[in-house]
């Protein structure tokens, strides 16, 4: 094959544009301009791309068979070099990586051969491919990372169904919860967004390869054996919006902030139960880190870094909205900076699900603090819906309850032939409320309340009142579907393990 002399670094006669330019481009606008410092981490989808476009071309009539296994045997040889680190890249001439495949193609194969395989394609459609390929498969990756923190919260809530804790509103103390509930009330969060991640890779995964530039592909290229081939499920249908589009980045990066929003409400949960303040869990030394001044910290940096690339994540989606909203139809180079946001959004979301899982696998609980923290107050609800439930029809008791209330007053609540007329639950909350008042009067909590003080309070407080006032019952009673019941939550665990093909 005989040598074929290279163009000057600075020569735009070297470039896959450069047949109208005669001068040279200025060394700062190369550097501007340039993408091949980050867009080659799209080598492998590029190849594949290229491959799928030269069999396509054999139809065509483009290339010849021998023509196109000789352009495939090249390009296997370009991959190998880029996962080998021995893909040599000439500045000011290798712009972005389908330049350098291409170059470094003729280089192998000859220009003769080498210089067919762009016969009706643009890069327009080339980097459109290359984008919607590798999001693809870096979406299906953080797809797994997401299921494996499910697993986590999944099994963390079967093993540890028996802790109790506060719930809190405004971040005051609420009503008794299972410790379960808490972490299921995230992974009610976290599955919505692995059902979401999962529209949102069926919208990725569309071709454009074989649109051209904008205006479509001259030579009767069959689109969709290529989409076949790479693993499309579908064609974009329009030549201008596929070159056009950045659409698809931007409803993953909103569905990255969505993430990371719950990402970082769930840190911020943990980072307040591990304070000294509340000391319900304690984060492995791995994930935190100490103070150089006071021996005695142990900072949650994990979890504040989670919180905190939250914003990082919601500004690459705000800036790339920006970018995108004043430019006119089809291709415009301002496209070019939807990449670099990317590149840093997709490894913030899969290095948060790992670390976020690696926290939460390895967090130890301390249940008697969390038992510790249950007041009386916090059963002022049921002690509203208890006056309720005295002007109800009599009914057998549940049998999680039937181990809870001794015997005696069991009978008697569910045997009373004539139960009071129905009370309102606005009535009975304010005379739960007048209840709250007398203990804080008292200053004693209120299960310490005589049933004396109680019928001073309301007549209708009858012995088996004090049943109230047990926590277990409490979260018990809380039975419908999707509350913190020991039957409901294991029901939300299946849910849960139903939608991340768990077992068990």
């Amino acid at each position: 094959m005989a040598a074929q002399q290279q163009p000057s670094a600075n020569s735009a006669s070297g470039r896959l544009w450069g047949g109208r330019f005669t001068g040279k481009t200025d060394e700062l606008m190369e550097q501007y301009n340039e993408s091949l410092s980050f867009d080659r981490v799209f080598y492998a989808q590029d190849i594949a791309g290229s491959i799928a476009y030269a069999r396509a071309n054999v139809t065509t009539k483009i290339l010849t068979q021998d023509e196109f296994l000789t352009i495939e045997k090249g390009l296997k040889q370009v991959l190998e070099e880029w996962r080998t680190d021995t893909f040599q890249i000439k500045k000011g001439i290798d712009e972005d990586i389908h330049t350098a495949n291409e170059r470094r193609l003729g280089e192998i194969i000859g220009t003769d051969i080498a210089g067919k395989l762009h016969t009706g394609r643009s890069r327009n459609d080339q980097v459109a491919t290359d984008l919607r390929l590798w999001l693809r498969d870096e979406l299906q990756e953080i797809e797994r990372y997401l299921i494996d923190l499910l697993k986590v919260v999944a099994e963390r809530a079967q093993n540890d169904l028996s802790l109790l804790m506060p719930s809190y509103t405004h971040l005051q103390r609420a009503q008794p919860i299972r410790w379960s509930h808490w972490l299921l009330s995230y992974g009610a969060f976290f599955a919505d967004d692995l059902l979401h991640l999962r529209e949102v890779i069926k919208r990725v995964n569309r071709s454009p390869l074989g649109c051209g530039a904008v205006a479509g592909n001259a030579f009767h290229i069959d689109r969709d054996a290529m989409a076949q081939e790479l693993g499309f499920d579908g064609l974009l249908p329009n030549s201008m919006a596929a070159v056009a589009d950045r659409v698809f980045i931007l409803e993953t990066m909103q569905w990255g902030s969505t993430l990371m929003m719950n990402v970082s409400r769930w840190s911020e949960d943990l980072i307040i139960y591990s304070s000294g303040e509340f000391g319900f869990v304690r984060l492995a030394d791995a994930y935190t880190t100490g103070s150089s001044l006071m021996p005695q910290k142990k900072n949650s940096d994990s979890l504040e870094l989670l919180r905190g690339k939250a914003g990082r994540t919601f500004g690459q989606m705000a800036g790339l909205m920006m970018s995108i909203k004043g430019i006119p139809s089809t291709y415009n180079k301002d496209l070019q900076e939807s990449v670099e946001p990317l590149l840093a959004h997709v490894r913030t979301l899969k290095d948060s699900l790992l670390i976020a899982a690696r926290v939460l696998a390895t967090l130890t609980t301390f249940p008697a603090r969390m038992a510790a923290a249950l007041t009386p107050d916090m059963l002022a609800t049921d002690l509203a819906e208890y006056l309720v439930r005295k002007g109800t029809l009599p009914s057998p008791t549940p049998p999680f309850l039937a181990s809870l209330i001794p015997a005696a007053l069991s009978h008697a609540e569910t045997t009373n032939p004539s139960p009071p007329p129905g009370l309102p639950f606005r009535e009975t909350h304010h005379i739960s409320g007048r209840v709250v008042a007398l203990a804080e009067k008292e200053g004693v909590p209120m299960d310490r309340l005589s049933l004396a003080q109680l019928r001073g309070v309301d007549a209708r407080f009858a012995p088996d009142v004090l049943a109230v006032f047990d926590y277990e019952r409490s979260v018990e009673m809380k039975d419908a579907a999707g509350g913190t019941s020991r039957r409901a939550v294991e029901e939300q665990i299946r849910g849960l393990r139903n939608i991340i093909g768990m077992k068990g």
